[in-house]
């Protein structure tokens, strides 16, 4: 947007990301590597408003690794671009959303060839949101040839949907793949409330807006980009009022069985439809599915998986429930959140656990089993400040059955508490001990 007419002051922005509201309810944003705190009120077409932008101090814990080629996938806004800033430096960098970038490479993709070529000095170069055009991919391998490993080629996305949809080889037998998370709790220890976690998510950016109007705004409006971006102009889909349709209904389920066929039913399209929909809420990394794992407990074990959303902040701008209670949603919010913290440990730390829950018809249920090879432990996740006896039994019964080794309970209280076998942890303990390594 041009900011000559738009009574925003020009020049250099000397802050960090900053959201500026305009009278049809759209937003920019300029990112600066700078974050201060401020209070500023514009006049823009006769609306006045103030912006607050706090510093968030965060050390992100993904340690940056040597490899010909890396491949860092995660959601849009989670950090991606500052991180590469920060802890790789890169010699040149492809930023694909620009426009001239994309129209540069989209329409002559050997440029890149002759950029690198004509600069021996290059040894790191980033590639971000490679998805918007993966043919650039096989120029990459080539160039790694050619250039006999000696050139370290980054490649980011925030949507494997097209690369799926190629059949592009995003690893060709040599690349590391990373996933990246929003902040864990570990990054912004002294800034960290788990009431603000639930109701707005872990985005960096959320945790650089001061008032919860501008977090409900922003995450509004991230919403409207995905779908903008990732949906309209993908073409992803025939119908977007169906699509959006499915997102309220599936973000209110978040946390529980995937029943297509009743939702189908509420949404008001065919069963098959929302089977694609749900692929592509995967691929544009929104959310994963959650499966059941049969342990033989002597019980007859649920089949169907479940659906966690990423990120609870955006669950609940997709939901619409931004403005209502946090209580009705507190149970399935706090699953969420723990969840993202155990991935964000196994993928930043190579722990490579495979994330599975355990069910039966009754409703006896633990609602994460992580397993590393034959070892297998069990985390139930309660929204309650006490612990109830009956909350033990899944754990027990999978512990009594020799079927996990170690159980934890997880709650919202304030003591580590001894239940029968295992320990009951509040969630900050929790996470404490998640990442000193010491849960599985």
């Amino acid at each position: 947007m041009d900011r000559s007419n738009s009574g925003l002051p020009s020049g250099t922005w000397p802050w960090g990301p900053v959201l500026w509201r305009y009278f049809d309810g759209r937003y920019l944003q300029k990112k600066t590597t700078k974050r201060v705190f401020l209070s500023h009120k514009y006049d823009v077409t006769s609306v006045t408003f103030t912006i607050k932008v706090t510093d968030v101090t965060s050390k992100r814990i993904l340690l940056f690794q040597r490899k010909v080629l890396f491949f860092l996938l995660g959601p849009r806004a989670t950090g991606k671009s500052t991180w590469l800033k920060t802890q790789v430096h890169p010699d040149f960098t492809v930023d694909l959303l620009k426009g001239k970038d994309f129209q540069k490479y989209s329409t002559d993709l050997g440029q890149l060839r002759e950029v690198i070529e004509a600069n021996p000095n290059y040894k790191i170069v980033v590639i971000d949101e490679i998805q918007k055009l993966p043919e650039l991919l096989d120029e990459v391998h080539s160039l790694i040839f050619d250039f006999k490993n000696q050139i370290q080629f980054i490649l980011t996305g925030s949507s494997a949907r097209k690369l799926k949809k190629q059949n592009v080889n995003l690893l060709a037998g040599r690349a590391l793949l990373r996933n990246f998370h929003p902040f864990s709790r570990t990054e912004i220890e002294g800034q960290f409330h788990l009431e603000k976690s639930l109701k707005f998510g872990m985005l960096p950016e959320v945790w650089n807006l001061t008032t919860e109007e501008d977090k409900k705004d922003y995450l509004i409006s991230y919403v409207d980009t995905y779908l903008k971006e990732e949906i309209r102009q993908e073409a992803a889909v025939r119908s977007l009022p169906s699509y959006l349709s499915f997102l309220e209904h599936f973000a209110i389920r978040n946390g529980q069985l995937i029943n297509l066929q009743n939702l189908a039913s509420d949404v008001g399209v065919a069963r098959t439809t929302l089977t694609g929909y749900l692929e592509i809420l995967e691929q544009t990394l929104l959310g994963f599915r959650l499966p059941p794992i049969h342990l033989k407990a002597k019980v007859k074990e649920v089949s169907k998986p479940k659906f966690y959303f990423f990120d609870t902040g955006v669950v609940r701008a997709l939901a619409k429930t931004l403005d209502q209670d946090l209580d009705e949603y507190k149970g399935p919010l706090l699953e969420t959140y723990i969840l993202h913290e155990m991935k964000t440990y196994s993928d930043y730390f190579q722990g490579r656990y495979e994330f599975h829950y355990w069910g039966t018809p009754t409703e006896n249920e633990v609602d994460f089993i992580l397993s590393k090879g034959k070892n297998l432990i069990g985390v139930e996740v309660k929204s309650s400040k006490t612990w109830s006896k009956n909350f033990n039994y899944g754990l027990e019964t999978l512990l009594d059955a020799g079927k996990i080794s170690k159980g934890f309970g997880v709650y919202l209280g304030s003591e580590i508490l001894k239940k029968d076998k295992h320990l009951v942890y509040p969630v900050q303990k929790f996470i404490d001990i998640l990442f000193k390594g010491q849960i599985l």
